[in-house]
């Protein structure tokens, strides 16, 4: 297989509209504690990953994730990475919601899905398809085949690259689940993505970084005329 860079994406730690069953969209919605455990405990997982970048959503969320899981590390704002726009559905009560005529529209048909007030969703993935397959190509481009590097976004926008990733039509993403604080793995071949890993809450990271490269040897210098078969004893 041809060796590429490696994307780690990871969903921000529990927000208190978590907690409370809302719809947060673009609100400048917090980590409860039991995000902050999440996100420090995702943080755990990540340690001594060479993560050659990291970018994030804007939104406070993820900055706060990645503020707990990897202090040392200076996030890069990506716009194409924030949440779905769903306008007047923002801040919304998820059971008021699911009563709402769009809703089995979001659920079943998700690209036609057009949020009051707010962004498609076949918009919503296209842009962050678009954000991800760039700066793939960049991290490559700068830190080699080999680097790896994290975005932390959200939930529905992870399940829509993961959806482009599996060459599913996005009709189909509201099977893929990402959990607060879980991270999904991603590799962009030139030949097609290969999804390494889905919603993976606790398990090893190290795995991910790849082996180094042991150096060729020299060739051993060969007498010329021996390597076309004429040593000195057979010289006529």
């Amino acid at each position: 297989m041809v060796t590429v860079a490696t994307l780690l994406l990871m969903r921000h730690g529990r927000t208190t509209a978590n907690a409370d069953g809302g719809l947060a969209g673009r609100q400048p919605v917090e980590l409860d504690e039991t995000g902050r455990t999440q996100a420090a405990a995702a943080g755990a997982r990540l340690r001594g990953l060479p993560l050659a970048t990291v970018v994030t959503s804007p939104l406070i969320r993820c900055r706060q994730t990645l503020e707990l899981a990897l202090p040392d590390a200076a996030p890069v704002v990506e716009e194409g990475l924030i949440e779905c726009g769903y306008g007047s559905w923002e801040g919304q009560p998820l059971k008021k919601l699911a009563k709402d005529p769009l809703w089995p529209v979001v659920q079943q048909h998700p690209s036609a899905a057009v949020f009051p007030e707010g962004e498609a969703m076949a918009a919503m993935a296209s842009r962050a398809v678009a954000a991800v397959r760039s700066w793939d190509a960049r991290v490559t481009a700068e830190h080699g085949p080999e680097a790896l590097w994290l975005a932390c976004s959200h939930g529905d926008v992870i399940k829509a690259i993961v959806a482009d990733a599996l060459g599913v039509h996005l009709d189909l993403f509201q099977r893929i689940v990402a959990d607060p604080a879980s991270v999904t793995v991603i590799r962009y071949t030139p030949l097609r993505p290969f999804l390494v890993r889905l919603n993976d809450t606790g398990g090893d990271l190290s795995g991910l970084v790849p082996p180094q490269r042991k150096r060729r040897r020299a060739p051993r210098r060969v007498d010329s005329d021996a390597a076309v078969g004429g040593g000195a004893g057979s010289a006529r």
